[in-house]
């Protein structure tokens, strides 16, 4: 049946073309006996000659699908407003047209860009076929046209999303690991089908199993911010090292991410210590999830690091200033409160305790300046530091020229040891700085059977106290509290 008269082709629910390229057909025979062999390189130095091509194409006959995609009220319509139809975008697909036709296809199929007599831009997939009888002249070509624009758009926002998503991972700032968890999760589900309830028994049982779930997890990839943040010249060189970033600290945070994945925590976060390849340490916060759509194989999981290591060395610091004087570096008055709890707690005994106190220290502030006796407190406060050395043992500034050593387990001989060795030190600075020698009263005991320690440091102070005052009855000069 002629598919001119074809009623199929006029209820098509696709729009369709007939058209006419006989001349196109002429063409390619010109350009033949020209001499012409390759059609594509020819036709991309001469690109007028594409467009020159598309206009020799007639339209014989179109469709209601036809009209009603491209918004015409008729045929005329239509071909009066083909320049609108048919914009500068296609001329490039035109050409792969041209080829095919040349190469001795007589079947094509090309998606391209056209528009509505309003403007509306259409995705269109076009596909073409030289109807049988038509193969030596091109008299008749039946063109379908194909709305794509809604796939095309879903296609579009999907890459988009996808590159937005790319960016995210390559630019964030924050230390971003993709990896696979999937061998992990077998390992504990192999775990639960033998019968294992208590995982963290299972695990101080099985000291081993931690470090084969390590070995188990594939590292996919990291971003720019992971590779400063362990100062790795590039992604080969973290992956070669990864020993050196996660030590020894990271077994202990790793075994408790595992007994989070074994209670059904997917998404979790903890505090942990990395490296980075110079070997300073990095504090992070490690926040582990699960991808969407991987819950069931975790082949898919991202741990996100912030480096918490400024705010981590604040905390310290603000630890430190709680518990020591700055002037001195010794503990200061407030850990002394708290440390003398703690001993009176403790059933270790006994303690004993060492009191000074800086003679004439008033005097030197008030003839040389308060530089100067700031000067004495840090040598006295250097003093202590070196001298208490014992992980029991105690050096505190209770007051404004007096310290307090606190020895835990500590025996009379102990003291002994301890006051010698302060006196020797005390000797060489004073040599070192002979114009401003310190001078000290010292006083001492240890804690009696069932004495308490606060008593215990009553008598200390008096002993202290007493040689105070008979070194100053001695230089005849008022009593330096």
């Amino acid at each position: 049946m002629d598919i001119m008269n074809s009623t199929i082709f006029d209820i098509s629910p696709i729009p369709m073309w007939l058209e006419d390229m006989s001349e196109i057909k002429e063409q390619f025979d010109l350009w033949k006996a020209q001499g012409i062999t390759d059609l594509q390189p020819f036709l991309e130095e001469n690109f007028d000659l594409v467009i020159e091509c598309a206009h020799k194409i007639k339209i014989i006959k179109v469709n209601k699908k036809t009209l009603d995609l491209f918004e015409a009220n008729n045929q005329q319509h239509l071909c009066q407003n083909l320049n609108i139809i048919f914009q500068k975008e296609m001329f490039k697909v035109h050409l792969f047209e041209l080829v095919s036709l040349w190469n001795g296809n007589n079947e094509y199929l090309s998606t391209t860009t056209n528009y509505t007599i309003s403007g509306k831009k259409l995705d269109i997939k076009l596909r073409a076929v030289v109807l049988p009888g038509s193969e030596d002249t091109f008299n008749q070509v039946l063109i379908t046209t194909e709305d794509i624009t809604d796939y095309q758009n879903a296609h579009r926002n999907e890459e988009k999303n996808r590159q937005l998503a790319e960016s995210r991972f390559i630019y964030s700032p924050t230390s971003l690991w993709v990896e696979d968890f999937s061998r992990v999760k077998m390992r504990l589900d192999q775990l639960r089908q033998v019968g294992i309830e208590d995982f963290r028994t299972f695990l101080d049982v099985h000291t081993d199993f931690v470090n084969q779930c390590v070995e188990d997890i594939i590292l996919l990839d990291v971003n720019q911010a992971t590779l400063d943040l362990f100062k790795a010249a590039d992604k080969e060189t973290l992956f070669k090292n990864l020993y050196r970033v996660f030590a020894k600290e990271m077994h202990q945070t790793f075994r408790e991410q595992l007994i989070e994945l074994w209670n059904g925590k997917i998404h979790h976060q903890r505090e942990a210590i990395n490296y980075a390849l110079d070997g300073s340490i990095r504090n992070v916060l490690l926040q582990f999830t699960v991808f969407p759509g991987y819950e069931d194989d975790w082949s898919l999981v991202q741990v996100a690091l912030t480096d918490i290591t400024a705010r981590k060395k604040a905390e310290s610091y603000l630890e430190y200033l709680g518990k020591h004087d700055v002037l001195t570096k010794l503990f200061n008055r407030s850990f002394y409160t708290e440390e003398i709890h703690r001993l009176e707690r403790s059933i270790l005994r006994p303690v004993s305790a060492i009191f000074i106190d800086m003679n004439g220290l008033k005097t030197v502030n008030d003839q040389y300046g308060h530089d100067v006796g700031d000067e004495l407190l840090r040598r006295m406060g250097n003093i202590l530091n070196r001298t208490v050395t014992h992980t029991s043992h105690t050096a505190s500034r209770i007051g404004g020229d007096e310290f307090v050593v606190m020895m835990s387990g500590a025996n009379q001989q102990a003291v002994d040891s301890i006051i010698m060795t302060i006196e020797e030190l005390l000797n060489i600075d004073n040599q070192y700085y002979s114009s401003h020698p310190i001078s000290i009263a010292i006083g001492h005991a240890t804690t009696q059977p069932n004495e308490k320690v606060e008593d215990m440091l009553r008598r200390a102070d008096q002993v202290m106290y007493k040689k105070k005052k008979d070194y100053y009855e001695y230089f005849t000069q008022p009593i330096d509290n």
